[in-house]
């Protein structure tokens, strides 16, 4: 019977789409869903009769019972990988799946209906207390929230599911022969096109297949010719970059694509190929390719305080965004994955000093002096000052980094999830080895839209906001979205709000009706005494709900 996971099938007449069918894509993504029986956290993959990937969307031809499209489901929550697995079959049921079904309900609630009904703490508390079980054994400690701290001083992988921080060989080398396999396949032009948007879904497409797109960027931006760079030193040099990007929550592979994914898109959308030198365009794609290469998931400030190797090399000064720096050009040393090295002497040097500039650049403690800079030359920008294209630069990395709110919400917000989860592991580290506990960081004091809706207000938009000035075509890319988006989470935060307040009623009138139904009064004990329960609460036992 073949893959189980591949199904082949023909589009019957209710589905076929014509050039004047108008449905939603989310409707046919869910027509899809359907017709390969998919589960809601799995995402589809379509092949045509070549073998070549397609995009879902109502401009599929029809297929005839010969020639069948392939739909393949591929799992995309932790639990697929082998030690959730096992677990799921050891336990019966899968404990991520029903957690995360849990806050997708409750969410649907807070954001509905406004409050939430007391059945809904009661599964919560359930579920935590199930978690806090597994979690207490650490080779049960699949969910990662929490980890238990060998004496060695290597620290554990902030990555999910434990998997090892650096990548392996055998991982790598089968990524690689699945890349070079794939790298002659045609791209359609429908992909092609897509991949110029910001609407484009990166959960679609494996680390072997975004290989390919990053190749097909290189080449429809014509720098293969122009700077007559070898396919097979532009392929080892992305399989290097590949590997060099480490096994972590936010800051992987995978980020990368979004971020070189993002510069492309801003680069068409602005034309720039009429306004600035291809070399200068060549250098911005390649420092998004390369700007957060060999990440650990703790970012400067932690780098500093724990007076990491790093912090010592660099003098506390962007100690992450010189280490990326660094290990692009030790990449770019090698001669078989250096894709410069059919440029001049001048030539090298000019990409050089840009791609330092532009990773440096993302260092978002100069965020502030980056952006008034930008600023104060927008009213007389001219494409032909040379400092004033270094500053857009800059500027378009620090954009093309900080865009997944640009994003439709189903590609964004499973972004935040692993953002706030790389942060959350680093406070969590930061309370066991006693260092200043990064604020925004810390799961005891930040939710999903308290982390945004600030961070939105005060860093997206003024930086969005002024690339629209000298760019006015970019206000429905990526101005629009990221208004949606701050609606989508103050909303959320509003609902947050008023269900601690019916919570903490609820809890005040629990409190009262027990004290007063179930102990004996004695005249000299005043009612408002704490409960042994209140005490342990006080000293943290307490179990607390699951934040959305």
């Amino acid at each position: 019977m073949g893959d189980p996971n591949k199904q082949s099938f023909r589009l019957t007449p209710q589905l076929k789409m014509s050039k004047f069918c108008h449905i939603a894509e989310a409707l046919i993504q869910n027509l899809f869903r359907a017709a390969a029986e998919a589960g809601p956290h799995d995402i589809l993959k379509l092949y045509n009769t070549k073998g070549n990937i397609i995009n879902i969307s109502p401009q599929l031809e029809p297929n005839s019972p010969h020639a069948c499209y392939k739909l393949e489901v591929v799992a995309a929550d932790c639990n697929r990988e082998p030690l959730g697995a096992e677990l799921a079959v050891a336990l019966g049921f899968d404990l991520s799946s029903m957690e995360k079904r849990l806050q997708s309900l409750e969410k649907k609630i807070l954001i509905e209906a406004g409050e939430t009904p007391s059945i809904v703490y009661e599964m919560k508390n359930q579920v935590e207390l199930f978690r806090e079980k597994l979690e207490s054994v650490e080779h049960l400690s699949w969910l990662g929230l929490f980890k238990e701290l060998s004496d060695g001083t290597h620290k554990p992988s902030p990555f999910y599911h434990k998997r090892a921080l650096r990548k392996t060989r055998e991982e790598c080398e089968h990524v690689r022969e699945k890349f070079l396999q794939m790298s002659s396949l045609e791209v359609t032009e429908e992909v092609r096109q897509y991949l110029k948007t910001p609407t484009f879904d990166n959960w679609q497409w494996e680390d072997a297949e975004i290989m390919v797109l990053l190749q097909v960027m290189y080449t429809d931006l014509d720098f293969i010719p122009t700077f007559n760079i070898e396919q097979e030193v532009l392929q080892q040099f992305l399989y290097e970059v590949y590997r060099h990007y480490n096994n972590i929550p936010f800051h992987n592979f995978k980020h990368c694509f979004c971020v070189t994914q993002m510069m492309y898109g801003l680069i068409w959308l602005t034309d720039l190929r009429s306004k600035m030198d291809s070399i200068d365009l060549l250098t911005m794609l390649t420092s998004a390719v390369c700007h957060d290469l060999d990440h650990t998931g703790y970012n400067n400030a932690y780098q500093i305080n724990a007076r990491t190797e790093l912090a010592l090399r660099y003098n506390d000064i962007s100690p992450l965004e010189n280490h990326h720096c660094a290990v692009a050009f030790e990449i770019l040393e090698k001669t078989e994955s250096n894709i410069f090295r059919n440029l001049t002497t001048e030539q090298y040097k000019r990409i050089r000093e840009g791609m330092i500039k532009c990773i440096l650049a993302t260092d978002m403690t100069r965020h502030n002096e980056i952006l008034n800079k930008f600023k104060s030359i927008l009213p007389v920008f001219d494409f032909n000052n040379k400092d004033h294209k270094d500053v857009l630069m800059m500027i378009m990395i620090k954009v093309s980094d900080i865009s997944n709110e640009a994003r439709p919400m189903d590609v964004a917000e499973p972004w935040l999830d692993c953002l706030l989860q790389e942060f959350f592991n680093q406070s969590d580290m930061e309370k066991l080895e006693g260092l200043p506990v990064t604020p925004f960081m810390d799961r005891d004091k930040v939710t999903k839209p308290s982390s945004q809706t600030g961070f939105i207000r005060f860093v997206l938009f003024p930086l969005f906001i002024e690339l629209a000035n000298l760019f006015p075509c970019l206000e429905q890319h990526i101005i629009d979205p990221v208004r949606k988006a701050l609606d989508y989470y103050t909303e959320m935060e509003k609902a947050l709000d008023k269900e601690k307040q019916n919570r903490a009623q609820s809890d005040k009138a629990g409190k009262s009706k027990e004290t007063g139904a179930d102990l004996p009064r004695e005249p000299d004990v005043p009612l408002e005494q704490p409960s042994a329960n209140q005490n342990l609460s006080k000293a943290g036992g307490a179990l607390k709900p699951i934040s959305l």
